[in-house]
């Protein structure tokens, strides 16, 4: 039995990686983008484009593990997009524009952590009221058109030419790796990072040894907020403007990019360097499919299926768990 947990926990690791070695291996050997696909220009591309998704991602990893789930991270991104332009438009300094649209993402999730432990709802009803909320608070403020502000450094974020150039990469995607690596250390090495998955692989127990079952829970999807936040910044960065319509339906990327990196929908699960993984396989395949020049729905059948597949193998490692 312990050999056979020990196999199944080393597949759970090694498969996002195998999953990624097959796109990059697929994508090379088609003789239509193989000469482009791993040059250091489009690399340092995939890696820019997959900033945002990444941000949500480290936040919805932790909220995966608890056992729960957040459908309002993209309206989240876009609500913080919009403060950021509305505030630097208002004359406001940009550093404080930024910190007013991550504390901005911080506030939904802190409301969402609230009322699920309050109300003892179920995650999924809350965070698709919060979903409406934010995107309707976006439109709002913006009153439903685009807002254009002054350029400052905060449009530099996501340059693909960073300044300076010794950065090589924009300061965007330093930023996602080394909060990454912190959010990784948080979650193996940390006392909440224990209780996170003590939540989600059995809230009563962790209850009856101790554990604040409802502050881990306020604290991880206000965790989850501030970085949704933070992908709004960089939304904003990307865009220039801030856009109450943008990132629709992003929250199934970041949502899939932590289930293929090996998160459980059940909790219990995950890891920060399965979910990187999977924010990458996603990334790589998008890019990879626009450099052959298949249409959208093409995209969209591809990504489906690996969500599904993913899915259901976590559900039939669990019935041989069981």
């Amino acid at each position: 039995m312990g050999a056979r947990k020990t196999s199944i926990s080393f597949l759970n690791l090694v498969a996002p990686f195998l999953g990624l070695l097959l796109v990059l291996a697929l994508f090379s050997a088609l003789p239509e983008v193989q000469s482009r696909f791993l040059r250091w220009a489009n690399l340092k591309s995939v890696a820019t484009q997959s900033v945002i998704v990444a941000l949500g991602a480290l936040g919805m990893t932790l909220v995966i593990i608890s056992g729960g789930i957040d459908l309002s991270a993209a309206s989240t991104i876009a609500l913080s997009s919009v403060i950021v332009a509305y505030a630097i438009n208002a004359g406001a300094a940009p550093a404080a524009a930024v910190g007013l649209g991550v504390l901005t993402g911080g506030a939904v999730g802190f409301v969402n952590g609230t009322l699920i432990t309050r109300l003892r709802l179920v995650p999924f009803i809350i965070t698709l009221g919060m979903m409406g909320i934010a995107r309707g608070l976006a439109k709002w403020i913006a009153n439903n058109q685009k807002i254009d502000a002054p350029l400052t450094w905060a449009n530099e974020l996501m340059a693909k030419s960073p300044h300076p150039s010794w950065l090589v990469a924009a300061p965007g995607v330093w930023l996602m790796v080394l909060l990454a690596v912190a959010m990784a250390v948080v979650l193996r090495y940390t006392v909440f990072g224990r209780h996170v998955f003590a939540v989600g692989s059995n809230e009563a127990a962790a209850r009856l040894c101790g554990v604040r079952t409802s502050r881990v829970k306020v604290a991880v999807y206000a965790l989850s907020g501030l970085f949704c936040g933070l992908a709004g910044v960089m939304e904003f960065s990307r865009l220039t403007v801030g856009d109450p319509t943008v990132a629709v339906g992003l929250e199934l990327d970041i949502i899939a990019a932590v289930v293929i990196g090996g998160g459980s929908l059940s909790g219990g699960e995950g890891s920060i360097l399965g979910s990187m993984i999977g924010v990458f396989i996603m990334s790589f395949l998008r890019n990879g499919c626009t450099m052959m020049g298949w249409p959208n729905y093409i995209q969209e059948i591809i990504i489906g299926v690996i969500i599904v597949a993913a899915v259901s193998l976590d559900r039939i490692r669990h019935r041989r768990a069981v």
